[in-house]
């Protein structure tokens, strides 16, 4: 079934959106903790959600944020984390190698320690749009695991990405793409400091080998709906239709992934986005967006 122009369960909120961002360095995240079902409504405080920012998609970026932004019903801190920022705060140190296709490949496993390993968060790649209230996935978090995902069965058919990015097959790929961490988890505090995150390797970090599979919770694919893979069954739209569409081999931001599956969707999303840009530069009302490295504590 085509889903042009849809948006499942979207709410307005365009209103809310008292910032664009302009550029990744911003000023420090306020505390927050899980916007869970009974204090959703309860609580001023923002939900978490850490953004891999990579300077090749820097639109990707900025659409992804104002996806979250606008449909959201409750506060939201959207941070990006920049590779180079937690470099010179001294966070992230291990050499980039030849499989990392992102400057986020390792750092989104700083999510817990930039939380201050309390509460909840959400990490997601920059390449994500989406299309339903994030709310809807933050009530998931359930505190048995230390972290929820979707639990994709998914081997790439391309030898490159993106750009040209070596792409890489390995179990649970794309698992880590879409992380709800439990940040205070003994395991995840335990394991994913700066000093693991910049040692450990690839396979540890990306197949959650530091967890048992009974802490690794699952949510349903619509959350991290990987195009030109996953598909919208007709006879469960409501059910498998994308809430967070993932560009996860290239976006319409790249030449080549211009009239990629759900590219219509990505692109009203940025056009919007840049309507709003050009009115803040008129009346001057940009607000620059978090830094990451402003460890919330």
């Amino acid at each position: 079934m085509a889903f042009k122009g849809h948006h499942p369960g979207e709410h307005d909120n365009s209103h809310k959106l008292s910032s664009h961002a302009s550029a990744p360095k911003m000023s420090p995240p306020a505390p927050c903790q899980l916007l869970g079902a009974e204090s959703a409504h309860a609580t001023a405080e923002p939900f978490r959600v850490y953004v891999g920012y990579d300077s090749r998609e820097d639109i990707a970026y900025r659409v992804c944020r104002r996806s979250l932004l606008r449909r959201s019903s409750v506060p939201l801190e959207v941070i990006p984390i920049v590779q180079q920022e937690l470099r010179e705060a001294g966070l992230y140190w291990r050499e980039r190698g030849p499989t990392e296709s992102t400057e986020f490949s390792f750092t989104r496993f700083l999510t817990p320690h930039l939380a201050g390993y309390r509460g909840w968060a959400l990490f997601v790649d920059c390449d994500f749009l989406f299309v339903a209230d994030v709310a809807e996935l933050a009530r998931m978090a359930d505190p048995r695991y230390a972290v929820l995902c979707v639990h994709h069965d998914y081997t790439p058919k391309e030898a490159t990405k993106m750009d040209g990015a070596v792409q890489t097959a390995y179990p649970r790929k794309n698992w880590s793409s879409m992380v709800l961490f439990n940040c205070g988890h003994p395991k995840n505090r335990a394991a994913l400091t700066p000093e693991a995150v910049s040692t450990q390797s690839g396979a540890h970090l990306h197949r959650f080998a530091w967890l048992d599979d009974a802490d690794v919770g699952e949510v349903p694919f619509a959350w991290n709906f990987l195009v030109g893979h996953n598909r919208v069954d007709p006879a469960d739209v409501g059910g498998t239709a994308p809430r967070a569409i993932h560009y996860t081999s290239g976006g319409p931001w790249f030449e080549l992934y211009k009239d990629c599956e759900f590219a219509d969707l990505w692109i009203q999303e940025r056009d919007a986005y840049e309507s709003e840009e050009k009115e803040g530069e008129v009346e001057g009302t940009r607000v620059p967006s978090s830094s990451a490295v402003a460890v919330d504590a």
